[in-house]
């Protein structure tokens, strides 16, 4: 046995190019590059967007047009490419062909539907389609690419696990019925984390025999897996409420980030000069103010009249979707005093069917340009991302409670000496300490609320704002204080609790979760 690691998942973000749209591929990256680093054999197997996910022109009044990614190099010149196979969908063969991106003893399988060229779309963009149809039969076709794969070419005897991520993957099962170690993960607690298929598809490409019109894949991930994970404490607490019937398989590994990945050289090089327990506050802030000065050289190509002076940067940046509550920031910029004291640097990319999101991206640059001290970063993604989480000064994290699986961002914050104002969502709860390395504002709900159409959300809402507001209109009056540079060392000390290798000891190493899975295993 070869003891090889497989994570199978919609996305993973490289940092070479564009193969993601937010969050679970940039976290599937961080596990990937670590696990190289440990030269584990660890295959992720997810499918070849040549286009990416979304850029933006913007027209005469400021709204935002979608347009595909223009990839910054040829992806042959980074993947190379395996031999073709054939699966079936539809009854008709598929040609597939296999692009290897390889990093030590771990690799990175793009699959590619060459022909016919109905199946040709699927791989032209990620979480984009042209219909309902082409999104089941996209993810049926990872699962037969990677069912494939797994069993004529890696050899199921070799295989110790098969970590199913998201719900989209879990049909995985279903193709490769044979294997038995399957662990699931769900990163989503809203409803489109748990897409439905009709069971009548699902019986043609997979004889899957189910009395229901329609099959929540979620449910397949629990029913097929030796033990399900969520990825954060409270993420657990309401998988277990939505999906009682599965509460014994369900546990918990709060993400992580790469700390080669995401933390600024200035901060690397003052932890290598001493140790963390050594560290002053006056280091860490004279190391931040070097990323910061970097930062305000780099925010010039958005804005060339920027003066930073000596204001705090505050970053809103994310996934640009309503629950995420863009509106947090603009109403604290708009609305309070204040925030001319500050330079606010907000952004993230919309789903091209998202709306609402899309009219935030294109509020955001209208916001840009009526005020001198704010800029929109229209093509966040993960290049920009590290000097904008290393050398900023304040991180804003605000999605409506119950709502947020986990969050990485305010982790990269934290690691670079960054204090956080949170939402009680998420991991946010496990490691942002009151008054010490930020703020935890609103309320924590532990059941999740219709955020669109429950008539409490607008109240909830306007509470958790002033609070909020609150918050960040302190951390601006302290910026630069030695209360301020105390949460800066604070939160520093928060850098080997954040470690992906914490997360990769949990999932592959930990005696616990070895005994939890062997008990589900001899569960009829």
């Amino acid at each position: 046995m070869d003891n090889i690691i497989i994570s199978i998942t919609p996305e993973i973000a490289l940092d070479e190019f564009y193969s993601y749209a937010g969050g679970l591929g940039i976290l599937e990256g961080d596990k990937f590059y670590a696990a190289s680093s440990r030269n584990l054999k660890y295959y992720v197997m997810t499918l070849l967007y040549r286009q990416g996910y979304v850029d933006y022109s913007f027209d005469q009044n400021d709204n935002a047009i979608p347009l595909p990614q223009s990839q910054p190099l040829p992806l042959e010149s980074l993947l190379k490419p395996e031999k073709e196979f054939q699966i079936t969908l539809k009854s008709q063969n598929v040609i597939t062909r296999p692009w290897i991106y390889e990093k030590g003893k771990s690799k990175v399988v793009f699959f590619e539907a060459e022909c016919p060229i109905w199946v040709r779309g699927f791989c032209n963009r990620l979480y984009i389609e042209k219909s309902y149809e082409e999104k089941i039969y996209k993810y049926i076709f990872l699962a037969k690419a990677a069912a494939y794969y797994i069993k004529n070419i890696i050899g199921l005897e070799n295989v110790k696990y098969i970590d199913l991520q998201e719900a989209y993957t879990a049909i995985t099962t279903l193709a490769l019925p044979e294997f038995k170690n399957y662990r699931f993960t769900t990163h989503t607690p809203g409803p489109w984390g748990h897409p439905s298929y009709p069971s009548s598809i699902l019986h043609e490409e997979f004889g899957y025999n189910s009395s229901d019109e329609f099959v929540i894949l979620t449910k397949i991930g629990f029913e097929k897996s030796v033990i399900s994970y969520t990825v954060s404490a409270k993420h657990e607490e309401i998988t277990k409420n939505v999906f009682k019937d599965y509460k014994d398989k369900i546990t918990h590994v709060t993400n992580g980030v790469n700390l080669d990945r995401w933390v600024g050289n200035h901060i690397k090089d003052l932890l290598k000069s001493k140790d963390l327990d050594k560290i002053e506050k006056e280091d860490v802030w004279e190391a931040h103010q070097k990323s910061k000065n970097e930062l305000a050289i780099f925010l010039k190509n958005y804005k060339s009249d920027i003066k930073i002076d000596n204001k705090p940067i505050i970053i809103w940046l994310r996934r640009m979707t309503s629950y995420k509550r863009p509106y947090f920031i603009t109403r604290f910029i708009e609305e309070n005093n204040i925030s001319k004291d500050a330079v606010f640097v907000i952004g993230g990319k919309a789903h091209p069917n998202d709306k609402e999101g899309l009219s935030y991206v294109s509020y955001f640059r209208k916001l840009s340009k009526k005020y001198p001290n704010v800029i929109h970063m229209h093509n966040y993604d993960a290049s920009n991302a590290k000097i904008l989480l290393s050398g900023s000064d304040i991180q804003t994290f605000t999605p409506f409670s119950g709502w947020e699986a986990c969050g990485t961002s305010y982790m990269k914050s934290l690691a670079n000496g960054v204090p956080v104002i949170g939402s009680k969502d998420g991991g946010a709860l496990e490691l942002i300490k009151q008054g010490e390395n930020g703020w935890l504002f609103g309320q924590d709900l532990r059941e999740l609320i219709n955020f669109y159409t429950d008539p409490n959300a607008k109240e909830i809402d306007e509470k958790d704002f002033e609070e909020f507001s609150k918050y960040l209109e302190n951390a601006i009056k302290i910026y630069g204080s030695d209360e301020y540079k105390q949460m800066e060392l604070n939160a520093l000390k928060t850098y080997k609790l954040v470690d992906i290798n914490n997360v990769l000891d949990r999932l592959y190493f930990s005696e616990n979760l070895k005994e939890k899975e062997e008990n589900n295993q001899q569960k009829p």
